[in-house]
């Protein structure tokens, strides 16, 4: 097959990536090519032998070298998939995991059945969980917080991106402060990572997503000291509090939502793709 063609530059793109030790060789090849070239995953299938234009390929040349340094192949194109939906990712902001989903899940039957419900998103980072709860859920309205005030111009773009900007609030603070309740829900996926753990991290996380969103203190659990008290004020009786954590670190996040109040309930713990514990969900006692 030509080397310009469909499946000549997929070929020598995924071999360059697996090359460079890149687990998702194959599908990152794609995503850069149909990025560039405009063709859907549909018309590669169809088409292998379509040509492409010389001017595309310098651009993905360019791109491909980037992503064999170690750049995810979201912060190259400036973009993340989220629960079917388009987020933009810039470095102010974490990218969002697939993983991260199965907090999305754990929400919406939550709500599902209420006329208008209130949620909160302490430390939103792109937006991702509220902004796709709100899209989920035509009739509820959210306040969405962080430190970092490039993250909330992050999420303000993905609220007006996904449709949802006129039911969404933005604040600039820590965590909750300043924050008036009640919420029938509170969510929040915080930074878990121990200190001594960020060295270890993949080269995509560690030189890619910036350093507060993910450094959890020592143990990894400060931020859970700081919001968990917050959110156990700030939600409605019969409402509830979601928040992600790490691997191994669910009987921990219990135990200090416990200090400020907050039982297990429903399912208690969900579990991502992977299998692994990953959130929990808590109610006031």
């Amino acid at each position: 097959m030509p080397p310009d063609t469909v499946a000549g530059v997929l070929q020598a793109l995924a071999g360059r990536f697996a090359a460079a030790g890149c687990d998702t060789a194959r599908l990152d090849a794609r995503l850069l090519l149909e990025h560039v070239s405009g063709l859907s995953h549909a018309d590669m299938i169809a088409r292998p032998d379509a040509r492409i234009a010389g001017h595309d390929l310098v651009r993905l040349n360019a791109m491909a070298g980037r992503r064999e340094a170690g750049e995810p192949v979201s912060r190259i194109l400036g973009q993340r998939e989220f629960y079917g939906r388009t987020f933009e990712v810039t470095p102010a902001v974490l990218d969002p995991r697939a993983d991260t989903e199965a907090l999305v899940d754990a929400a919406l039957p939550l709500l599902a059945a209420m006329e208008a419900p209130r949620i909160l998103d302490i430390g939103t980072g792109s937006g991702a969980i509220i902004v796709t709860l709100l899209a989920e859920l035509p009739s509820a309205t959210g306040v969405a917080t962080d430190r970092s005030r490039e993250a909330l111009a992050v999420a303000a773009r993905n609220a007006h991106l996904n449709g949802v900007a006129d039911r969404l609030e933005l604040a600039g603070t820590d965590w909750a402060n300043g924050v008036e309740g009640p919420f029938d829900l509170v969510v929040s996926n915080p930074p878990y990572i121990p200190h001594a753990g960020i060295a270890g991290l993949s080269r995509e996380v560690r030189e890619h997503d910036p350093h507060l969103a993910l450094a959890g203190g020592a143990d990894g659990l400060d931020a859970y000291r700081a919001l968990l008290p917050q959110a156990a004020e700030l939600v409605s009786p019969g409402g509830h509090v979601i928040v992600e954590f790490g691997a191994g670190q669910h009987d921990e996040v219990a135990a200090i939502a416990d200090g400020c109040g907050l039982v297990l309930a429903g399912d208690g713990f969900t579990r991502d793709l992977g299998g692994h514990i990953r959130c929990a969900i808590f109610a006031r006692s």
